[in-house]
Parts: structure tokens; C-alpha cells; sequence
């Protein structure tokens, strides 16, 4: 891209239009990771400022939206490691408890888990499913929400999942492990359910 194409993709622009445009999405992206609403309404307005600044360095290559969003994403890592650093390690997340929440002493399912009979792609074009999703993911607790945003969300490696959150491979495991099961329980009860109930009154 040469001097006049950046130029002429950094006037396209319009930041006067972001908070309408953008706002609440970006508010509903840092809310699902940090369960905290004036600390997420905080990084959205240093995302915005900070894109307000770095303008210029918009080359054009991702739609406003994307970069907007790249921008948040690095402020919200920035934001829980430096949380992480403060807060003491725990091994309050053991494996064995975690284990027994949903398996016997044989190894076997307490309670199977039910079967997904949706297409993965229609969920993600569904806003209903989302807004259970986020539901869900806000009864987690602070530390796992976080620890499953970071992995499924946004799709960091383990290794930059314990660097940023300052724990332990083991714990690291443990609490991945325990935020899928609660996503999956929550989900098939105020997910799946609510579609087999829609079903049956349609049929009636």
C-alpha cells in the first residue's frame, strides 16, 4: 500500500461516529470478559481515545469494527494481568473437586450430557443463543469467565492463558475444565431446553 492509498484510508475514518456505531457492541465484548461494568465501560473509553490517537496507523486491512475491537482486546489482556499480578495465586481450583462435580468413582458420566442436535453455524447467526450465552458466561465466577473468555473467545494459546492470569498449568486445566462444564450445563438447560419447549408448542 503506497503513501496515497494509506492516506486516502485513514480519511475513511469518522470518529465522531464511533460511540453510536460501535459503543455498545464494544461495551457487550469487555462486559463478557470483565465482570465488572465501570471497569468495562472504562477500557472502551480508552480504546476509544487510544484509536482516536493512533488514527493515522489505520492502514485499511480490517474494517473499523476489527481494529476498534483489536485495540479493546489488548487493553482487556493488559487490564486482567495486571489484575492477576496483584491478586495471590489460589489452589482453591483442585482437579479432584472438579472431577466429582460431574463423574463417579468409576469415571463414568453422574448425568451424560445431552445431545447437541444444532448445526455449530446456525448458532452463531442466532442473537437468541448469544444472549444466553452471555447470560451464562456472567454466573461464572471472575476467574473462570475470564479464563474461558480468553481461551474459547478469544482463542489465546494455555501458555498465554497462565502468563496472563498468573496461575499454574494445573490450575490453568482445572479451571478451563470447570468453565466448560458450567457453560455446557447452563446451556443445555436455558438453551437446548427452551428449544425442545418451542418445539413442543409449535407441534401443539
Amino acid at each position: 500500500m503506497n503513501e496515497e492509498q494509506s492516506e486516502a484510508t485513514f480519511q475513511t475514518l469518522d470518529p465522531e461516529a464511533w460511540v453510536d456505531q460501535y459503543g455498545d457492541y464494544l461495551y457487550r465484548y469487555a462486559i463478557a470478559r470483565i465482570h465488572e461494568p465501570a471497569v468495562a465501560e472504562d477500557l472502551v473509553q480508552e480504546t476509544l481515545l487510544a484509536a482516536l490517537q493512533g488514527k493515522e496507523g489505520f492502514k485499511g486491512r480490517s474494517s473499523e469494527k476489527t481494529w476498534l475491537t483489536g485495540i479493546l482486546k489488548y487493553k482487556i489482556v493488559d487490564y486482567i494481568r495486571k489484575k492477576s499480578r496483584e491478586q495471590p495465586t489460589d489452589n482453591i481450583e483442585l482437579a479432584a473437586d472438579a472431577m466429582h462435580e460431574h463423574f463417579d468413582e468409576k469415571g463414568g458420566w453422574k448425568v451424560g450430557p445431552a445431545k447437541w442436535t444444532v448445526n455449530p453455524k446456525e448458532l452463531l447467526e442466532q442473537k437468541e443463543f448469544w444472549r444466553v450465552f452471555y447470560s451464562c458466561l456472567s454466573k461464572l465466577s471472575e476467574r473462570l469467565a475470564k479464563a474461558f473468555a480468553l481461551r474459547e473467545l478469544d482463542g489465546l494459546s494455555s501458555q498465554e492463558i497462565r502468563e496472563i492470569l498468573n496461575i499454574s498449568a494445573t490450575n490453568s486445566y482445572v479451571m478451563l475444565y470447570r468453565a466448560r462444564m458450567r457453560m455446557r450445563d447452563c446451556l443445555e438447560v436455558n438453551w437446548l431446553g427452551q428449544r425442545k419447549v418451542r418445539k413442543q408448542n409449535a407441534v401443539l
